[in-house]
């Protein structure tokens, strides 16, 4: 089981091709970013590292 140390992270994403910290974000931005959902691509088997 993994251990918690219960600390305060800080969270970044990326902007205009910048990464920023979420916290300096603006309410409505803040909360745009709650609702994102993440997308795990399956990687398809037979292909080489550059796709080929």
């Amino acid at each position: 089981m993994a251990k918690k140390c219960n600390e305060k992270t800080e969270v970044y994403s990326r902007v205009c091709g910048f990464f920023r910290p979420v916290q300096q974000w603006n309410k409505g931005k803040k909360e745009e970013f709650q609702e994102r959902r993440e997308f795990v691509l399956k990687s398809s088997q037979g292909m080489g590292e550059n796709g080929d």
